[in-house]
């Protein structure tokens, strides 16, 4: 849903109608019942708002949505899942919480996860090249319990081994080959916008937990490069056919809130 949005509703202003949604994920096979269903689950969770224009209901992005998917954007093509051009610099971050506060040591260890970062050990967690991560920290109200650096590793420091013990390698990998194997033969789906829409969530699916560890330091014939080299192919082949099917299906208003 919201990669249907990220295509034909972002940055233009405008909100699309809800059977317009629907006729779009009949193709993919949803029924309209579960379409609607998502609609308002994504209304209820502020990621999509309503819009009335006579007697239709159009629905266009929020503050929020629009946020993930500019980050969405910026995660599928501009920092990519080959990381082929790093610094040798890192950024880490040490903490140490109370035992009792469990709540705000998860919600650390995920925010970290999601930046990039693997844990050394203990509350010493890394990440590959220079990343915001004082912004994690005072966004969580936790700038008394944890430091941030950034460092150069000395030569003497395994940093293939540091970045197995840090990563999971072997969970990274199984994402790519996974789309390998959905993607890389025939078309899983024959209608151009289906399968534009499944293809950028899936590949985002793949990307959004992936560090982007030095390839340098991955072990060799890494997927990530096939796979990011058969995405943008595959992308690439599938705009001009969906935009010309969406043109035909998708009714569009102008945002009054834009």
């Amino acid at each position: 849903m919201l990669m249907l949005f990220g295509d034909f509703v972002l940055d233009r202003g405008v909100c699309v109608f809800s059977g317009s949604v629907i006729d779009v994920f009949a193709r993919l096979g949803v029924s309209s019942h579960a379409t609607r269903s998502t609609l308002t689950r994504m209304v209820n969770r502020g990621l999509l708002r309503r819009q009335r224009h006579g007697r239709r209901m159009y629905y266009g992005l929020t503050c929020r949505s629009t946020a993930i998917l500019h980050d969405g954007r910026a995660r599928i093509w501009q920092s990519g899942a080959v990381n082929d051009r790093w610094d040798g610099s890192w950024t880490l971050l040490c903490f140490s919480l109370p035992e009792s506060w469990q709540r705000q040591r998860h919600d650390l260890r995920s925010q970290l996860a999601w930046a990039g970062f693997g844990p050394i050990q203990g509350g010493l967690w890394i990440a590959p090249g220079a990343v915001a991560a004082q912004d994690i920290v005072t966004g969580l109200g936790l700038e008394a319990h944890a430091r941030v650096f950034h460092a150069r590793a000395d030569e003497l420091t395994d940093i293939g081994g540091m970045v197995r013990d840090a990563y999971d390698l072997a969970g990274l990998a199984a994402r790519y080959e996974d789309f390998l194997n959905r993607w890389d033969g025939p078309a899983p789906l024959a209608d151009p916008l289906a399968a534009r829409l499944s293809l950028i969530a899936e590949w985002l699916g793949a990307i959004r937990r992936d560090p982007r560890l030095p390839v340098e330091h991955l072990p060799a014939a890494w997927p990530a490069v096939r796979a990011q080299k058969l995405f943008r192919e595959l992308e690439a082949s599938y705009l001009e056919p969906s935009r010309e099917v969406a043109a035909g299906l998708l009714d569009l208003q102008p945002d009054e809130q834009a």
